[in-house]
């Protein structure tokens, strides 16, 4: 044998060898059949709960409206539906991307079991991307006779998850970032949260900017069909076929921990600010002052998750065709900003033809994910060539410099998490979808476009207000070079080099600039 051939041989060999041994794997990790799961849809029957009755005279004074109420506070957002869960009778369908066993996870939890105690049928659909650790939990909700849970794209192999990866990387690469909260099909939320204090006002070490919108009206069927969508595709998996099977116990062991938590001083205090909120006030009094305007749903069709879906089902797609072409002003806000060069050439050509575009996304230092950051920094330069205005959220508190970002990953107390763009100050979205490739592309995606100036307003209004003081204004200088201007009272910082950084940072974003991972971000 020719002795050059001995590398090539044994390359080919081990390539060999890695492949059997990942389809033994797969072959012993596969995921149960979906044959005998059972199918269920929403519940028509609910115009006579209280939820109906409550809102019934806004919905008929509206015709073809909805009501819609922005959910900007995070403490409001949890209030909201914690109130939701206490309010329904008859259903409760619940779909997250992420839902930490945290204090607000954790009562939220606790709710969805007293509600089924109550006789409230509930649905849990959650990706499994991030459900590491809950398990048990989850199956102890998925025991109670009233709840059922599935997981979507899950993961056989529950211990070494990242065997799916290995194995299944088209579908597990694939998540379901939809998010909804939705109660005896007449009220529902909608928008950019996950579950978790992060998102809820109630971490001491974390902020996170963000947005929803409650919404009553003929929206909400909307949702709960789409929901039916999810809870029945191809990618939903009952629970009970992939978790361990606990006892009655467990149930008992939530409502426990769910108590010790409720007595808990921490937790007394943000219930207690809760409780003296004046959304949760208005809520409980019925007296909460809803914008009616046409507002339609749109999603992915649950088929993205396995890489089946058409061109013209895809968010990406819908959001063109509801929003129009903007003509006089666009301004955009997402936390993980990738516009790769069509969504570029598309920004620049907007720009040049006269539109204001404004665009708000994270700072490096306030970036939860450095690798996002460097994916939007590739493209800074030309768009600021052409008029784009870019602002970057700061890191809103100064308490935790030390908890600087590390790997690709990153860590930080306050980034911004909001999705949602206005098109001449006339039709807003708020939902889920990041303006990234794994927005359009890969991950399942949510939201509303509304018809309602007065909710534009609103939200620019707040964009105005709040940027000077909240983000960097990015600038070209003359020569080409970037500058962010920081603006402190009456004072005007510039700064050349991103602000808050470090000279390591800054080298690890443009060695990930330079990688050919843009479509994964």
């Amino acid at each position: 044998m020719n002795p050059n051939s001995r590398p090539r041989l044994t390359i080919a060999l081990g390539a060999v060898a890695l492949g059997l041994m990942l389809v033994f794997l797969s072959g012993c990790n596969a995921l149960p059949s979906l044959t005998d799961r059972t199918s269920s849809t929403t519940d028509p029957n609910t115009g006579g709960t209280r939820l109906a009755l409550a809102h019934a005279a806004g919905i008929m004074a509206h015709p073809g409206k909805s009501g819609v109420y922005a959910l900007s506070d995070g403490r409001d957002a949890f209030a909201a539906r914690a109130l939701l869960a206490q309010a329904a009778e008859r259903t409760l369908d619940v779909q997250y991307y992420i839902w930490h066993d945290d204090m607000t996870g954790t009562l939220l939890f606790a709710a969805l079991r007293r509600a089924a105690d109550r006789g409230v049928r509930v649905r849990l659909l959650l990706d499994d991307n991030n459900t590491t650790g809950l398990d048990a939990l989850l199956a102890a909700l998925d025991a109670h006779a009233l709840i059922e849970v599935r997981l979507f794209n899950p993961f056989a192999n529950r211990g070494t998850r990242a065997l799916g990866y290995l194995t299944d990387f088209h579908r597990a690469n694939r998540r379901m970032h939809n998010k909804s909260f939705t109660a005896d099909n007449q009220a529902t939320i909608v928008g950019g949260r996950n579950v978790g204090d992060a998102y809820f006002g109630a971490a001491d070490d974390v902020l996170f900017a963000d947005l929803d919108v409650m919404a009553i009206g003929p929206v909400v069927t909307e949702v709960s069909k789409d929901f039916d969508r999810y809870w029945n595709s191809d990618s939903s998996y009952p629970a009970a076929g992939l978790l361990p099977t606990v006892g009655e116990k467990a149930l008992e062991e939530l409502e426990t921990i769910a108590l010790s938590i409720e007595q808990s001083a921490r937790a007394e205090a943000y219930v207690r600010a809760l409780r003296n909120a004046t959304f949760a006030k208005n809520f409980a009094a019925g007296s909460l002052s809803f914008d009616w305007a046409v507002t339609r749903m749109i999603s992915d069709d649950p088929a993205k998750g396995l890489g089946l879906a058409e061109p013209r089902t895809l968010v990406v797609n819908k959001l063109k065709k509801r929003m129009g072409e903007p003509v006089k002003e666009l301004n955009l806000v997402s936390p993980y900003f990738v516009p790769t060069d069509v969504g570029t050439d598309a920004l620049v050509e907007l720009a040049q033809g006269g539109v204001k575009v404004r665009v708000l996304t994270n700072s490096l230092e306030a970036t939860d994910v450095a690798a996002v950051h460097a994916g939007y920094a590739r493209h800074r330069k030309e768009l600021l060539e052409a008029g784009v205005s870019l602002f970057e959220l700061r890191r809103l508190s100064q308490n935790s410099a030390k908890k600087r970002m590390r790997g690709l990953g990153g860590s930080s107390d306050s980034s911004l998490h909001s999705k949602t763009f206005t098109v001449d100050r006339a039709r807003v979205f708020i939902g889920s979808f990041n303006f990234d490739p794994r927005s359009s592309r890969l991950n399942t995606e949510m939201g509303f476009v509304i018809d309602s100036p007065a909710l534009a307003d609103r939200i620019l209004d707040a964009f105005d207000r709040r940027m000077p003081t909240e983000a960097y204004e990015v600038r070209l200088a003359p020569d080409g070079a970037l500058y962010w201007l920081e603006r402190q009272g009456k004072t005007v910082v510039r700064h050349d080099v991103e602000p808050g950084t470090s000279l390591g940072e800054r080298a690890g974003v443009f060695f990930m600039s330079m990688l050919p991972i843009e479509s994964l971000l």
